[in-house]
């Protein structure tokens, strides 16, 4: 049967070419669309990620629900001699943040302000890869504010510049100082720049108030991968049913459910491209099928059953299927090879798409040889069942009225 269906391709050469031809094109439209699908998923993640969300955050239960001093966590340093003993963490943070007014003489904003170990922040986010004007802070910064661009272009400050700060303590009293701005960060989030300022934890733990207390501890671990497992090893750790212990996907389930809804209609889309070149390879091989029911009547007249048939087709489009996956396949890898390390850039998408998340021009791809392989695989599963109209069409004719057919 291999070696029949092998002449039948040869034969049936414009019915070969276009098979090969849909399928060589389906398969490299395939592979770089979930590509470039599943690149620009990831980038939005770690982008996110990169910014200021770590991978795991211990909390107060309640804190993020209802927030307030009540909910801070009261002992820090109980809590980080216990993330010590964890392997899995890369570097781990106290994070103090509050709500207050910013104003000069003239404007007024409302902030986040939050205290902070720079050098820890350092390995932790990009706040410091984000500076655009001044410095970052440091431990003996004082009373430095390293504010957003965007909070910073709505009080019509600039460097050296002094805002006044005023909130509340962590014991509930009133806190009120001047801080001088010593740094502007940009992340490309522009909610996040609009709204949040930062203060070294050395001296906005005096202001607050705040020693050894924090709003919640952020960690970042050696693989991001590890963040189920790592999570449940500090809950048991913890052992404390008053904190609770959240991974990203929690804290930032909005973008999660967003890009598991892009996915969907992003799959949706690419099946009706899939259904209409099923379609096309299906017809195209019922043409060809039509084309030779005297064929196949003479082949079962002389002892071929239908078995043997429906190998026959099996090796036409497996052979056909192998030849044009084994071009499209290693050119689609390199192509998503190449992209994921020099993503595509378009200018100006961060700031068109800024209210949705995007924060970076470039377009990075995925490269992943299992996502390729099951990518291949589908494409493969297609071809394979595109012969069964056909086969049972074959098989609607008797043996002696196939070889009468004209």
């Amino acid at each position: 049967m291999f070696k029949l269906a092998f002449k039948n391709i040869l034969f049936y050469k414009g019915r070969s070419i276009a098979t090969a031809v849909l399928t060589f094109v389906s398969t490299m439209l395939f592979i770089l669309y979930i590509s470039l699908q599943d690149g620009s998923h990831n980038s939005m993640l770690e982008n996110s990620l990169k910014i200021y969300t770590g991978a795991i955050e211990i909390y107060r239960k309640d804190y993020r629900d209802i927030g307030g001093n009540e909910y801070l966590i009261q002992d820090v340093k109980a809590i980080t001699d216990k993330l010590e003993k964890i392997d899995a963490i890369e570097e781990y943070s106290p994070r103090y943040e509050t709500y207050g007014l910013l104003s000069n003489k003239e404007y007024s904003a409302a902030s986040m302000v939050a205290g902070i170990e720079p050098n820890k922040e350092k390995l932790l986010s990009s706040l410091e890869s984000a500076l655009i004007e001044g410095s970052f802070l440091d431990e003996g910064s004082a009373n430095c504010i390293y504010m957003g661009a965007e909070l910073l272009k709505k009080l019509k400050l600039g460097i050296g510049d002094e805002v006044a700060f005023i909130g509340s303590a962590s014991d509930g009293s009133f806190a009120a100082d001047m801080l001088r701005v010593c740094g502007v960060f940009k992340t490309g989030s522009f909610e996040f720049d609009s709204s949040t300022s930062f203060v070294a934890r050395s001296y906005f733990d005096e202001l607050m108030n705040a020693k050894n207390r924090a709003s919640y501890i952020t960690l970042k671990l050696k693989n991001i991968e590890d963040a189920q497992r790592v999570n449940e090893q500090i809950t048991s750790m913890l052992d404390d049913e008053n904190l609770e212990s959240l991974t990203w996907k929690t804290l930032m389930k909005s973008m999660v459910e967003i890009m598991e809804i892009d996915s969907v209609f992003g799959y949706i889309s690419l099946s009706l491209f899939m259904v209409v070149i099923f379609f096309v390879i299906m017809i195209y091989g019922f043409v060809n099928v039509s084309s030779r029911i005297k064929e196949f009547g003479v082949l079962r007249c002389i002892g071929l059953s239908k078995r043997d048939v429906f190998l026959l087709l099996f090796y036409e489009i497996a052979l056909l299927s192998i030849f044009a996956t084994l071009f499209a396949t290693p050119i689609s890898a390199y192509i998503c090879y190449y992209y994921n390390i020099n993503p595509i850039v378009i200018d100006g998408i961060a700031d068109m798409y800024k209210d949705y998340g995007i924060v970076s021009d470039e377009i990075p791809f995925d490269y992943n040889l299992f996502t390729i392989a099951w990518n291949v695989g589908v494409i493969y599963l297609l071809n394979f069942l595109s012969i069964l109209y056909p086969y049972m069409y074959i098989n609607s004719f008797r043996p002696i009225e196939a070889t009468r057919h004209v």
